[in-house]
């Protein structure tokens, strides 16, 4: 297996169970809030939902050893737990039935005793090795829905790919803040461009910057450095070259490769890529002492998200979606936790506290001229430094009406 699957290997797995957060795992009960559920009975007794409802949905999805392989074996097994919903469905009146009719296909029968209507549904997940071929697919249209990095899917909206900006969340605690506002009836507006509907927005850990030499520990001993920057993320590059480095373009295929055998130097990544693109290699001496190291300093938070085509669902469905996905992420961020906490200690280190500050305003200056020039959403920006000042009110940024 290649850097490139392994680190989707992880990545994907993670999207996955955040895709199936709507089945109960075997040992698990359905938990749905009464405020949901009371919404899904409004929505499900409208005979306007019925008519929209296809018969054929196709799902782009992005799964490392194809049918076979751990992820998307984990999706298919989740759903088969969807029958649970059952005895939940029948009391508000839906009859409520899943069936994988085979290993990429699987069938929705529902329902209604209250309007005698009944409709069923065929889906089908596509599988893919590449998510730049999947997003391609989506776009014109062979996908009604998708799984994918937020700040790929920028592109189809750039309020809820801003999300990702450098140092605009800080701490999980002010993600977990955020996607709970980006659930709310209010946001509903802002996930919608053009016919693109952001339907949940999943936490894949913080991005921390990773260097080949331990000595890179400022900024200024970043000038002249080779550092790797994806190619279809335009502002990275700005960035980079803000600081007086080199950048160095990159995909998610080669990134582990370039860093390992020193063609980069610096790199920004979540703890989720460490493993499998095996970044201790670029970490570690002859000796096996580690001459490289993670800064455990957030960069910025890296996001996946779950998106469809607005009109080829009932109107309405996108927000009861990201509500009930908005209260299942706590796995997510326990997956997460653990990925960060299984990197051995001696590839952490740690920023001087004195330094921080320093770090923050540096992060701030950059997003602020990346936001004039186009590439973050302003009112993304405004909504994330008030979840900051909410927070930490005591913040200097906070009295600054210039963001």
């Amino acid at each position: 297996m290649n850097n490139k699957s392994k680190y989707y290997m992880a990545a994907s797995a993670l999207m996955a169970a955040s895709i199936a957060t709507a089945a109960p795992t075997a040992s698990t009960k359905p938990v749905v809030s009464g405020s949901i559920l009371s919404r899904v009975q409004a929505f499900l007794d409208k005979p306007a939902t019925w008519d929209k409802i296809p018969k054929n949905v196709t799902l782009c999805m992005f799964a490392p050893g194809g049918i076979q392989g751990k992820t998307f074996q984990y999706v298919r097994n989740n759903m088969s737990e969807l029958t649970k919903y059952t005895a939940i469905a029948k009391d508000i009146g839906i009859d409520f039935n899943v069936t994988m009719t085979s290993p990429t296909n699987m069938r929705i029968d529902l329902a209604s005793s209250k309007l005698k209507r009944k409709v069923s549904t065929d889906v089908k997940f596509n599988i893919y090795n590449d998510e730049r071929v999947a997003s391609e697919d989506f776009k014109v249209g062979q996908c009604d829905g998708i799984a994918m990095s937020n700040i790929r899917a920028r592109q189809y909206n750039q309020f809820v790919g801003s999300l990702d900006a450098i140092g605009a969340v800080l701490s999980y605690k002010q993600l977990g803040e955020v996607l709970n506002i980006l659930a709310k009836p209010e946001m509903n507006k802002y996930m919608v461009s053009q016919n693109y509907e952001i339907v949940g927005v999943i936490p894949m850990g913080a991005a921390y910057i990773m260097v080949n030499d331990r000595k890179i520990n400022t900024i200024s001993k970043a000038a002249g450095k080779k550092v790797a920057v994806f190619d279809f993320d335009k502002s990275q590059a700005k960035m980079v070259q803000n600081i007086g480095a080199q950048p160095i373009s990159v995909d998610f295929s080669n990134v582990g490769g370039k860093f390992n055998n020193g063609q980069v130097e610096i790199m920004a990544a979540p703890a989720l890529a460490f493993e499998p693109l095996e970044l201790y290699r670029g970490m570690t001496d002859a000796q096996g002492n580690a001459r490289g190291a993670i800064i455990k300093f957030p960069l910025l938070q890296v996001t996946g998200v779950l998106m469809m085509y607005q009109n080829k669902f009932p109107d309405g469905l996108g927000p009861l979606i990201r509500e009930f996905i908005s209260g299942q992420l706590a796995p997510a961020y326990q997956f997460v936790l653990e990925t960060e906490n299984e990197i051995p200690s001696k590839f952490w280190m740690d920023l001087p506290e004195a330094d921080k500050p320093g770090y923050v305003a540096m992060m701030r200056t950059a997003r602020i001229q990346m936001t004039k020039e186009g590439h973050y959403d302003k009112q993304m920006m405004r909504l994330l430094k008030n979840v900051r000042c909410k927070l930490e009110p005591s913040n200097y940024e906070c009295a600054m009406n210039d963001e």
